[in-house]
């Protein structure tokens, strides 16, 4: 059973073009590789109802795990928590173990001179204001902390849009819910390089053997045209457990090297990426 996860990137820079997404990109590389589905990913601006639309509308599919990135700072247009409070109708409140996450972090701030003083100011102590039953995340970058809940059976996460602190906590402090969600699960992918380079001869059979092989992902990737370009397949399949993940990738790469081989297309290179 696949492991779906959705992402929502909050941000009205992100939707202004002013900032890259590269946290959802990010994230999307992680699931992945953890053996998730990630499949849903939207960006919404910092508006507390449209926020909870997103949440609202993610909520409704059930998945595993819901992230959030970006609107967990100290201003007053970072509205995550607040949406997400409304969202699931909590109540928002000091958690005691957050503010000292964000009181430990300006004093490190100002004992490098990075900050004025770690006085405990109410933008300060807004970082630490979590909807009820949430619990905080250890951010070893920055000041704001993670936040992890869960509801019914979707656990939501929400981490800092600054992608230093979204890694961070991702790797770090989320790292035993990780073990447990996606324990057993297995990404396994395979690329092979072919001396073809023209997508449209290649199309043919990737399609039929992706409808033959539907578990597995299969994939033609081309970016340019030219005497030198060899084009790559991959196939992909999260799963759980090495040996089937293998074997139905094994039994794709096999049918498709005939085909290939039928069509006059030579596999010149192969190479796999299987991660736990």
């Amino acid at each position: 059973m696949d492991i779906d996860v959705e992402i929502i990137a909050v941000g009205n820079e992100l939707l202004l073009g002013d900032v890259l997404d590269t946290n959802t990109h990010w994230l999307c590389q992680q699931v992945s590789e953890l053996g998730g589905t990630v499949r849903r990913a939207v960006m919404v601006p910092d508006r507390t109802e449209v926020i909870g639309d997103a949440l609202s509308t993610a909520l409704g599919r059930e998945p595993r795990l819901i992230i959030l990135t970006g609107g967990l700072g100290p201003t007053s247009d970072d509205l995550t928590l607040a949406a997400l409070a409304t969202q699931l109708q909590r109540p928002l409140e000091v958690h005691e173990q957050a503010l000292k996450m964000v009181q430990a972090a300006y004093d490190t701030l100002a004992d490098r001179g990075l900050v004025h003083d770690a006085r405990m100011t109410e933008e300060r102590r807004k970082m630490a204001v979590l909807p009820r039953g949430a619990e905080p995340l250890h951010n070893q970058v920055g000041a704001a902390p993670g936040v992890l809940l869960q509801t019914g059976g979707t656990w939501i996460v929400c981490l800092p849009g600054v992608p230093a602190e979204m890694k961070s906590i991702f790797s770090a402090s989320l790292a035993p819910l990780l073990g447990d969600l996606f324990e057993g699960r297995v990404f396994l992918e395979r690329v092979l390089v072919t001396d073809c380079g023209d997508e449209s001869l290649l199309a043919p059979i990737v399609d039929r053997l992706a409808a033959d092989h539907l578990q597995v992902y299969v994939k033609s990737r081309a970016q340019e045209y030219g005497e030198n370009v060899q084009l790559r397949i991959t196939l992909s399949l999260s799963g759980d457990g090495r040996l089937q993940v293998r074997s139905l990738v094994d039994a794709a790469e096999r049918d498709l090297a005939e085909r290939l081989a039928r069509a006059g297309i030579s596999i010149l290179d192969r190479a796999d990426a299987i991660r736990r």
